[in-house]
């Protein structure tokens, strides 16, 4: 179901049983999975490969060349897993560096006017909300993006992390935590999301001790990391948020 206005180029690869709606133009090294659905006015170039069932919504600019000003040229390519809705309007740029690749997993939401930098590492069931990721940040399973929110290059955001609408992020949200405000700082444990996707009251508990031992008993991050292993049991998501506080590089919104 190819639309006769829309521009595939000869070499593209096109799976089984996508569809391909009204003035959508596909580049020479684009790669796309069975049962894709592009509505209208879809741009998609580079070297560009998209998994199966992807839903991609009119005026969304996949894989085009980084708005980096370090770009150097070189092959860099855009990866995106299954069964995605990118909304209208949605950019997904490019990798940086020759070899690299911007990624995005699988059943992830990018809604209206998201912008997704070079660089930028996705993982699985994220939603972004109209907000802007800049080049090198990396989500993690589970996040969410508030509307109008804007994420730091090189900024991370944990498991099930959420960041508040019109924030502004500048170092790493922590997995399981809300952030707001500008700068962003962690406000609570995100239990919306924790009851959502069936983590423990066990869990849960010690989440809650170890978000005030980080952020309400005024000690450094390694005092504050120790007392968690020594008081906390060391359960999957309390191991997870230890490890990710500790490496991080830009560190924590406190």
């Amino acid at each position: 179901m190819i639309h006769p206005t829309a521009i595939i180029h000869p070499k593209a690869q096109i799976g089984a049983d996508c569809e391909i709606g009204p003035y959508c133009v596909i580049g020479e090294n684009v790669v796309m999975g069975a049962r894709c659905r592009l509505l209208s006015h879809v741009v998609i170039d580079g070297h560009t490969r998209l998994g199966e069932a992807n839903e991609i919504y009119p005026f969304a600019s996949i894989g085009l060349k980084t708005q980096d000003l370090k770009w150097k040229g070189g092959l860099t390519r855009t990866e995106i897993g299954n069964e995605n809705t990118i909304r209208e309007c949605v950019t997904i740029h490019s990798a940086t560096g020759d070899g690299e690749a911007t990624i995005i997993g699988s059943h992830n939401t990018i809604l209206a006017g998201s912008h997704i930098g070079h660089n930028v590492v996705m993982g699985n069931r994220v939603i972004v909300s109209m907000a802007a990721l800049a080049g090198h940040v990396v989500i993690e399973d589970y996040a969410l993006v508030g509307g109008l929110s804007a994420v730091h290059q090189f900024c991370r955001i944990g498991t099930m992390g959420m960041v508040a609408g019109c924030a502004k992020v500048v170092q790493d949200v922590p997995p399981y935590m809300i952030v707001d405000g500008n700068p962003a700082e962690t406000r609570t444990l995100n239990k919306v999301g924790l009851d959502r996707n069936g983590v423990s009251e066990e869990a849960q508990a010690a989440l809650r001790h170890a978000f005030k031992i980080l952020f309400r008993e005024g000690l450094t991050i390694s005092n504050a990391l120790a007392r968690i292993e020594k008081e906390l049991p060391g359960l999957p998501e309390i191991q997870h948020l230890t490890e990710f506080v500790r490496a991080s590089e830009r560190g924590i919104s406190k």
